[in-house]
């Protein structure tokens, strides 16, 4: 098993929990927390028995996530978020709304990724990430080209990569590695396919920032395809190779 990169940059704490909010990381959590340290078995995650499985990855406050496990109850939702303080507001949502199709990780989306099965995933989100601005910081980036590849792994066929971004250069560098994946598709039919939100979109925090600050934000959807996840001999995916000038522009 290839494992994560020892390193999650970003916040992990911010201000003081309320009580609520640490009642809730003591008692909630421990109800709807995954064990990344050993292999998960989706049919065993949701006791009721779900129609599909959906990650989303870094889901800030909770909000999207919650909104969409109230509106698919028969879709499982797994929701991965190293920060603290977001973690104890979308334990709040799952208590308000009694989500039973909810399941949380604290921490790095990668280490949920490895402990998943193989075609786990009919889909999977990432809105809005930390767009590393800066030239020496885009490695930073979260879908580069490994975890691309492990992320295939998990997928099945046509699941889709759903990602949103207001940062111009951000959108650019990640639709450049999508469109060299070998395992991914993006097939837009006009502009509007990424202009516009998904269906049933509730919106978050972030989006409202973003247009409140006269940026526009790109909806992508990438399709997983037939292809499959080639292994190197020693047990390294190919992509994880050193990439010569892989901080350089896309």
């Amino acid at each position: 098993m290839v494992r994560p990169q020892a390193t999650l940059f970003g916040r992990r704490r911010g201000k003081r929990l309320t009580a609520r909010h640490d009642g809730l990381m003591q008692t909630a959590l421990p109800e709807v927390a995954l064990d990344a340290s050993r292999p998960i078995a989706p049919a065993a995650l949701f006791p009721q028995g779900v129609c599909e499985l959906w990650l989303e990855i870094g889901f800030g406050g909770g909000e999207h996530l919650a909104a969409l496990a109230k509106a698919h109850p028969h879709v499982g939702y797994i929701g991965c978020e190293p920060f603290r303080n977001g973690v104890a507001k979308a334990l709040a949502s799952i208590e308000a709304e009694k989500l039973r199709n909810v399941r949380l990780y604290e921490g790095d989306a990668r280490a949920i990724i490895e402990a998943l099965p193989e075609a786990a995933l009919q889909g999977v989100y990432l809105l809005y990430p930390d767009p590393w601005p800066k030239r020496r910081q885009r490695k930073r980036r979260f879908l580069s080209d490994a975890l691309l590849s492990r992320l295939a792994r998990v997928m099945r066929p046509g699941a889709e990569l759903r990602f949103a971004t207001d940062i111009d250069d951000n959108a650019g560098w990640t639709l450049a590695r999508l469109l060299r994946s070998p395992h991914f598709i993006w097939a837009p039919e006009t502009a509007s396919d990424w202009q516009d939100p998904w269906r049933g979109w509730p919106g978050t925090r972030y989006e409202a920032k973003a247009l409140r600050e006269g940026r526009k934000p790109a909806y992508f959807t990438f399709r997983r395809n037939q292809a499959p996840v080639a292994q190197a001999p020693n047990g390294m995916e190919s992509s994880d190779r050193p990439e010569s000038g892989s901080d350089s522009k896309a």
